[in-house]
């Protein structure tokens, strides 16, 4: 929560702010798994997050939100396609549907001492 507050979750990645971004986005789903969308330029997602995002989370499955092959930036159609591309925008919106916010969530669980998975269960 700390890390998040202060804006230096991922400090020192070339993904910065991003990291803090994807957790004010991200859903806290009743399976007890958090999910975000992230745009990622590595040709292995996460090749160069991970190591930040595995600090604080266990990441079970990492997946593209898109087919890549339709991506422009992926085809060297348009490189960087991905910083203005709203391909995702569906999916971020049917997101923002589910689950909790995952933040929210983590707050009340912090301000309580308790787990995630405590507070999701009232």
């Amino acid at each position: 929560m700390r890390a998040i507050e202060a804006g230096t979750l991922g400090a020192g990645s070339v993904a910065g702010d991003e990291f803090v971004a994807n957790m004010k986005q991200a859903r806290w789903w009743e399976d007890g798994t958090a999910r975000w969308i992230e745009v990622c330029f590595c040709t292995t997602p996460l090749d160069e997050e991970r190591p930040y995002w595995e600090e604080f989370f266990e990441l079970v499955r990492i997946q593209p939100a898109t087919a890549r092959r339709k991506c422009r930036d992926e085809t060297g159609e348009q490189p960087w396609a991905c910083i203005d591309c709203d391909c995702t925008a569906k999916l971020a919106s049917r997101m923002q549907r589910q689950g909790e916010s995952f933040l929210e969530t983590l707050r009340v669980a912090v301000s309580q001492n308790r787990t995630l998975r405590a507070v999701w269960d009232e």
